[in-house]
């Protein structure tokens, strides 16, 4: 390390975010960069730990200590280089993960990581700004075809790897422009969709064609698909939203959080959306039925559309602060208390409530019951839930379902194709990431069940090395 000892005398210094009464107006990303003399600093902090637990925390296995290195020299161009040789999309982890290396770094025991995602984030601009990311085309091309199926982090990821290999690699998305969950999903307030797009220009300079409004099983066949490429990669994502199905549910005003993020980004896109589409939280109250990630998005977004009042609930009980978790070195994913940049621009946050049932007058909602509960273990251990006190009513005239989701959509293209699914309704695959219908492959959440962006890569990475195994394979018996 440049300076090994730079830990002792430097603190942990965080870019923030920028002002409230600023970001609530916009969509721009909330967070701040610092200056590149600070970023400089905040890399050197790396402290040559000896055995760097930052990589066992990170499902990509990047190697933190030697681009905190080159960071710290200057070096941004071997820096980015080497950051790509574990990572495919750098920006955007860099934007949207968890970190669960700063979790594992060895400073975590002190509560004081090295900066790690922001460092991320900061190679790749410095990279896109300074013109090292120029398309690197395959020299030659293997003639062998594969169709990607999703243009989320996990198909995206299997079709730059492909593509490297010299394989030609068409994505199907059955949305208007690529991305998926990085597109639709996440508020441009965390990943600006311009910082998307300019990979996916990138990728297509580099080889791959990306068909768009087209959904496999449906416009084009799955039959057609199989037999007009060597091999197929499934990597539709876990879409299907676990519903709440108490009374009330099909009153006007309860949605699916990911109808209401998808909405917003496509007006952010400039989209067309229907009239059936548009939900505008303006002075309403509003109530978040789940307190995780989606949730948070969902708060922000309702914030910067003008919610007169916003509840986020979680039936699960109220978290500890980070600091007061114990064992919580080197866990990657410890469970703490997470505040966002979206809870800090106002809401009400309650823990432990039961949602029992909507009201509604005249089909609309304009309240929902809910009910404190406690969670105990029944004699075997297994947790129950058990209410406490009177019912309560809160006034709401939107609720949105963070409840996460349960499974990949199966009508179309794994009912046409016949795909096997395992116990939980996702695609049952081998070792090898290959399903039950040869020649067809899958990856991502649709394989795992719902994850982060960093799992999906490193998924998208492991499945794309089995599939050009599997090509390798067929071109020698050819």
């Amino acid at each position: 390390m440049g300076n090994p000892k730079a830990f002792l005398t430097i603190n942990r210094k965080e870019a923030e975010y920028r002002p409230i009464h600023e970001r609530i107006s916009d969509y721009g990303e909330v967070e701040q960069t610092l200056n590149t003399e600070d970023r400089l600093l905040q890399a050197s902090r790396c402290m040559d730990c000896g055995v760097p637990f930052c990589q066992y925390g990170c499902p990509l296995g990047n190697k933190m200590p030697e681009w905190q290195d080159l960071i710290y020299k200057g070096n941004w161009k071997r820096a980015a280089r080497s950051l790509q040789s574990t990572n495919d999309f750098p920006e955007f982890t860099g934007r949207v993960c968890p970190a669960p290396c700063e979790k594992t770094c060895v400073l975590a025991i002190e509560d004081s990581p090295v900066t790690i995602r922001e460092n991320e984030a900061a190679v790749m601009e410095h990279a896109y700004s300074e013109g090292y990311m120029k398309p690197q085309i395959p020299i030659a091309r293997t003639g062998k075809k594969v169709a990607v199926i999703g243009s989320g982090p996990a198909g995206m990821t299997v079709a730059n790897q492909l593509n490297k290999k010299g394989h030609s690699v068409t994505v199907y998305e059955k949305d208007t422009s690529i991305g998926g969950l990085l597109r639709y999903g996440i508020p441009d307030f965390k990943l600006n969709k311009n910082v998307v797009q300019r990979r996916v220009d990138l990728m297509k300079n580099e080889g791959i064609e990306f068909v768009v409004n087209t959904e496999i099983g449906k416009d084009i066949k799955g039959r057609e698909i199989l037999k007009n490429y060597d091999a197929v990669c499934v990597a539709i994502g876990s879409q299907a939203p676990r519903d709440l199905p108490i009374e009330g549910r099909e009153l006007k005003g309860v949605h699916y959080a990911m109808e209401y993020l998808k909405m917003q980004n496509k007006i952010v896109a400039k989209e067309s959306i229907s009239e059936e589409e548009f939900i505008n939280a303006k002075g309403k109250n509003v109530l978040v039925i789940g307190g995780g990630d989606t949730g948070s998005d969902c708060i922000g977004t309702a914030n910067r559309q003008g919610a007169a009042n916003i509840i986020q609930i979680e039936i699960l009980s109220k978290p500890k602060e980070l600091k007061e978790v114990e064992n919580r070195w080197p866990v990657p994913f410890p469970v703490y208390l997470k505040t966002s940049s979206s809870h800090l621009e106002g809401c009400e946050r309650r823990w432990s409530l039961q949602t029992k049932r909507f009201i509604g007058e005249g089909g609309k909602l304009t309240g929902v019951e809910v009910v404190e509960v406690e969670w105990k273990k029944d004699s075997s251990g297994k947790f129950i839930i058990k209410e406490v006190g009177e019912p309560e009513i809160l006034k709401v005239d939107l609720a949105f379902l963070a409840l996460g989701f349960v499974n990949p959509i199966q009508e179309g293209f794994l009912e046409e194709m016949e795909i096997i699914m395992n116990e939980r309704n996702n695609i049952h695959t081998d070792e090898t990431r290959k399903t039950n219908v040869d020649k067809i492959f899958a990856a991502g959440d649709c394989v795992s069940g719902q994850s982060l962006v960093v799992t999906s890569i490193a998924s998208g990475r492991k499945t794309a090395q089995h599939i050009d195994e599997f090509l390798k394979t067929s071109i020698v018996s050819e």
